[in-house]
C-alpha cells in the first residue's frame, strides 16, 4: 500500500547569511514577518517598504532522508510559487514555472539537502517576455508572462506584495507496482438514475509494467470492478433514484462518499482514492429569442437566477487561508442568501477546503480559468503550462458538485475590441486561441458533464460585442465609474457578471489597519488603502448626488458612502430581478476583500460585514418587494424565487415628510413559483414628487421588527422622488433602550423606537466594541415603529455608548 510522509516542517528560508525558520505552507514574505524583518505590510503605508521581497531570488532548505522499501518514491508539491529550481544533494531534481499545477519528482533512493530556489517572479516575467514580445495590460505590472497569482502584482483593490514559496503542502509518496495517477468522475442523471463513469488512469513502476492490475469502485451501495492489463479503465456505477444535489434555495444538498481502490493480480491493496460527489444536472441555456441571446443557469431541469458573488484571494497571502476561514466566509455568502459564487481569473485555483463548503452550503461555483485583464502569449514556455495547467485543475476540481461552469477569461476579449489591445498588438496572440480553441477542448475531453463559455463578459460570439448587454454576460462598470446608480435602471441585460459600488471598511478595521492615524478621507493611510483610479472621486461624486458632501466630519462621510454602496447595489440587483427571467442573475463585485482598504466588498478584510452584506440579504432573499421606477409613475414588483406560490397582501402608504398618512390602499399579490409579477401602484397613492416633502411605503404584514426580510413574512420597499439632499426629512428623533438577553452574557437587544421618520438607521456595532456584530443593517422606520437589534460580541453597553454608534440620514 502507498506510505505518504508530510514534509510541512523542518524548512528554513536562506536570507543573507541566514538561515530562518520557515513555514509549510508558507511563503517569504510570512516567514519574514514572523522573524521580526518586515513590518506587516497589511498596516499604514508599510506596503511600499517591503516591494524588495518580490525583486529578489529566495531559497527554501531542508534535509531529505527516507528509508522506503517501496519501488519508487516521489516528491510532490501542490504548489511552488512561481518558478523554482529544486536540487538535492547538490543535484538537479526538477524545475516549475507554474503557482497553479501540482508537480512530482522521482527521487528514489535519492537523499541529502533539498534545496527549492525561487527565482524573482519579475526576473521569470522579463526572460519569458524576452522571447515572445511585449503585450498589453491594464496594469503596469508583467502579470501575463508568469503562471502566477495576477493580484500579487497589485490590483485596483489589491497590494503589490509579489510572493514567493512553498505555498501548499509537500510530501514524500512512496510506491510500489502502481499507484492511482489520476481519477475522473463523471456524474449524470438520466432518467431517475444517478450515474458516475469513473475513469481512471494508474502509473506503474518499471516491475509493474506488464501486471494486471483491479480497480474497485463504491459509492452510495453501488460497486463496480475493471481489470487493467494498460494503464487505463473505465468503471460504471449506477445509483438508482438518488437524492439530487441543490443550489441552496431550491433543496438539500446530499454528498455521496465516492471509493476507488487500485489492487495488484493477488488483490493487495496498493492505492486508494476518496472524493463526496453529488448527483445533479446543470445546463446552461444559451438560446436565442426576441431579447437576444440568453444566459441562464439550468439545475436539475430547474431554470435559475443566480444570485451570486465574485470571490478573490481571500488573503493577499493566500497560504495563510485555512479551511475554517473558507468556512466562515462562505457561510457569511449563505446567510446573506447567495447562491453562486464566482472564482475570479486574476486569483487561484482555490484549495479544495473551499469547494467542499461550496459542497456543503448549496453554493454553486462559477470557476474561471486564471487569466485577467491582459493580452496573453499563446507561445511557448507559456502555452505548455496553460494547458498542464487547466489539465490539472479540471480533474482535480471536477468531482465536486457546486461546481457548475468553467470559464475561459475575465475582460478579455471584451479588451481586445474596446482597450486598444488590438492595434498595439499588431496581430500577435493575445489568448484567443486559449479561450475559443484550447480551454474548450479541455473541458470537453474532460469534464463534458459541465458548461463553459469562453469569457465574463461573452456575448457568445464576435457577431456581438463582448459586452453587449443583450447577447450572454455582461459587465456593468459605468455607472461606477460616471454615472448615478439609478442609471442602472436604465438596461436589462441578460446575465449581469460584474457590478458594483465602493466603499471602505468598518471603522474598527481602519482603526487597526491604520494606527494612530488621525482619519480622513485624503489622510496618508486611507489613500494608500484606496487603490482604484480616482476612487475617492467617485466615491464623493456618488455621495454628492444624494447628500450634502459632510466636510471636516469623517464619521458622516464613512457612513454616507457605506450606505450609498448599500442603495447602489440594491438598486441593481432590484432592478434586475424584477425583469426575470430576461435576466437570468446578478454576481455582485465582490464579495471580500484580501488586505484592509476602500473597495466594492461586502465583507471587509478583517470579516465585518459593511451594511452591503445586510442589504444582499434582503434583495438575495427568496421573496423580495420593490418598488420601480416606469414610464409615468411606479411598478410595484414582487419577486417569488420560491418553490411555492406566493398569495399576499400588500399594503401602499403615501406618507408626507412630517409623518402623515396621506392615503393607504392594499392590493392583493398572486406569485406563481420562480415568477415577478409587475403591478401599476395606483395613481392616487404617487407621492407628489415635485414638493419633495412625501414618499410611498409597500409592506407586507408591515412592521419595522421584521423589516429587511430577517422575519418570515416582514418585507417594505419605500419609495422617495427626490434626492435625499432635496427631500423635507424633519430632524430624526427616536429613543435607544439597551436590554439584556437572558442568560447570554456577551449579547443584548438594542431597541430603537422611532418618533418620527428615521430614514436608514444604521448600528455600526464595531464601535460597540471590535468583536460585536449586529443582526440587522439599514432600516427605514415610520413614526410609531421600534425595532429590535440583537448585538453578540459585546457583553457591557449603555445607551450613551448606542446612540454614539446610530446613524441615519439627516439632512435638516
Amino acid at each position: 500500500m502507498k506510505d505518504v510522509t508530510q514534509l510541512d516542517e523542518g524548512w528554513s528560508l536562506r536570507h543573507g547569511q541566514e538561515l530562518l525558520e520557515a513555514t509549510v505552507p508558507g511563503c517569504v514574505h510570512t516567514d519574514l514577518l514572523t522573524a521580526g524583518l518586515i513590518p506587516d505590510p497589511f498596516t499604514g503605508l508599510h506596503e511600499t517598504e517591503v516591494a524588495w521581497v518580490g525583486r529578489r531570488a529566495w531559497t527554501y532548505v531542508r534535509e531529505l532522508g527516507h528509508d522506503s522499501a517501496h519501488e519508487r518514491t516521489d516528491l510532490v508539491f501542490d504548489g511552488l510559487d512561481t518558478a523554482a529550481y529544486l536540487t538535492l544533494d547538490g543535484h538537479p531534481a526538477g524545475s516549475t514555472r507554474n503557482m497553479h499545477r501540482r508537480h512530482r519528482f522521482d527521487v528514489t533512493g535519492r537523499t541529502g539537502r533539498l534545496e527549492v530556489r525561487f527565482a524573482s517572479a519579475y526576473d521569470e516575467a522579463a526572460a519569458v517576455r524576452a522571447v515572445t514580445g511585449e503585450r498589453p495590460n491594464v496594469y503596469p505590472e508583467p502579470s501575463q508572462y508568469i503562471r502566477k497569482m495576477a493580484s500579487s502584482f497589485g490590483w485596483d483593490w489589491g497590494p503589490t506584495l509579489v510572493t514567493a514559496g512553498i505555498w501548499r503542502p509537500v510530501r514524500l509518496e512512496h510506491w510500489s507496482t502502481a499507484r492511482i495517477a489520476h481519477v475522473r468522475p463523471l456524474v449524470t442523471v438520466d432518467e431517475g438514475t444517478g450515474r458516475v463513469e469513473v475513469r481512471l488512469e494508474a502509473e506503474r513502476t518499471a516491475q509493474g509494467r506488464g501486471r494486471t492490475l483491479r480497480a474497485e469502485a463504491r459509492v452510495a451501495g453501488a460497486r463496480a470492478e475493471a481489470v487493467l492489463t494498460g494503464d487505463e479503465a473505465v468503471l460504471r456505477l449506477e445509483v438508482p433514484d438518488p437524492r439530487l444535489w441543490w443550489p441552496r434555495g431550491y433543496g438539500e444538498q446530499p454528498l455521496h462518499d465516492l471509493h476507488l481502490t487500485l489492487s495488484d493480480d493477488e488483490g493487495r491493496p496498493l492505492d486508494t482514492w476518496h472524493r463526496r460527489i453529488g448527483f445533479r444536472t446543470v445546463e446552461l441555456d444559451r438560446s436565442a429569442d426576441e431579447h437576444g441571446t440568453g444566459f441562464t443557469l439550468v439545475v436539475n431541469g430547474v431554470r435559475i437566477f443566480a444570485r451570486g458573488v465574485n470571490w478573490i484571494p481571500d488573503d493577499a497571502f493566500p497560504s495563510r487561508i485555512t479551511p475554517d476561514r473558507y468556512r466562515t466566509r462562505l457561510t457569511q455568502a449563505a446567510e446573506a442568501n447567495i447562491d453562486l459564487v464566482r472564482v475570479w481569473g486574476g486569483g487561484i485555483y482555490e484549495d479544495d477546503a473551499f469547494y467542499d463548503a461550496c459542497d456543503e452550503l448549496g453554493l454553486m461555483v462559477w470557476q474561471d480559468f486564471l487569466f485577467a485583464c491582459s493580452a496573453y502569449p499563446e507561445e511557448q514556455p507559456l502555452r505548455g503550462e496553460v494547458e498542464a495547467e487547466a489539465r490539472d485543475n479540471v480533474v482535480r476540481l471536477m468531482p465536486h458538485p457546486s461546481l457548475v461552469l468553467w470559464n475561459g477569461n475575465n475582460e478579455n476579449l471584451w479588451g481586445f475590441r474596446d482597450w486598444d489591445w488590438e492595434p498595439a498588438l499588431a496581430g500577435d496572440s493575445w489568448g484567443e486561441g486559449y479561450y475559443l480553441g484550447l480551454l474548450p477542448r479541455i473541458v470537453a475531453e474532460l469534464d463534458p458533464t459541465r458548461p463553459y463559455t469562453a469569457g465574463s463578459p461573452w456575448s457568445g460570439s464576435w457577431d456581438h460585442h463582448p459586452n453587449d448587454p443583450a447577447h450572454g454576460t455582461h459587465h456593468s462598470w459605468e455607472v461606477w465609474n460616471r454615472q448615478d446608480y439609478a442609471e442602472y435602471r436604465a438596461s436589462v441585460p441578460r446575465f449581469v457578471a460584474e457590478f458594483g459600488w465602493q466603499a471602505p471598511p468598518a471603522l474598527a478595521t481602519l482603526r487597526r489597519a491604520l494606527p494612530g492615524e488621525e482619519l480622513a478621507p485624503d489622510s496618508p493611510g486611507m489613500l494608500h488603502h484606496q487603490k482604484a483610479e480616482d476612487g475617492n472621486g467617485k466615491l464623493n461624486r456618488g455621495v454628492g448626488r444624494h447628500f450634502p458632501l459632510p466636510e471636516g466630519d469623517f464619521d458622516r462621510w464613512h457612513y454616507l458612502t457605506q450606505l450609498v454602496q448599500a442603495r447602489a447595489v440594491a438598486a441593481g440587483i432590484e432592478h434586475w430581478r424584477s425583469h426575470w427571467p430576461v435576466c437570468a442573475g446578478t454576481i455582485v463585485w465582490q464579495l471580500n476583500d484580501c488586505w484592509p482598504v476602500t473597495s466594492w466588498s461586502a465583507i471587509d478584510s478583517d470579516g465585518r460585514p459593511k451594511p452591503l452584506h445586510h442589504e444582499l440579504r434582503r434583495v438575495y432573499a427568496d421573496r423580495l418587494l420593490t418598488l420601480q421606477p416606469a414610464t409615468g409613475g411606479l411598478v410595484l414588483a414582487a419577486v417569488n424565487q420560491a418553490a411555492e406560490p406566493w398569495r399576499t397582501a400588500v399594503t401602499l402608504r403615501r406618507w408626507g415628510a412630517d409623518g402623515t398618512l396621506i392615503r393607504e390602499s392594499v392590493l392583493d399579490i398572486a406569485a406563481e413559483p420562480r415568477s415577478v409579477v409587475r403591478l401599476p401602484v395606483p395613481h392616487d397613492l404617487l407621492p407628489d414628487g415635485p414638493s419633495a416633502k412625501e414618499f410611498l411605503v409597500a409592506d407586507i404584514h408591515g412592521g419595522a421588527d421584521v423589516h429587511g426580510g430577517a422575519g418570515a413574512d416582514g418585507l417594505r420597499a419605500v419609495h422617495f422622488p427626490v434626492a435625499d439632499k432635496d427631500f423635507a426629512y424633519p430632524r430624526p428623533v427616536y429613543d435607544v433602550a439597551v436590554e439584556p438577553v437572558t442568560g447570554q452574557r456577551d449579547r443584548v437587544d438594542v431597541v430603537v423606537s422611532a418618533r418620527t421618520l428615521v430614514r436608514d438607521l444604521l448600528l455600526q456595532t464595531d464601535r460597540l466594541g471590535p468583536a460585536a456584530v449586529g443582526d440587522r443593517g439599514l432600516l427605514t422606520l415610520l413614526p410609531g415603529e421600534q425595532v429590535r437589534i440583537r448585538v453578540t460580541g459585546c457583553a457591557t453597553v449603555d445607551v450613551e455608548d448606542v446612540r454614539a454608534a446610530l446613524y441615519c440620514v439627516d439632512t435638516a
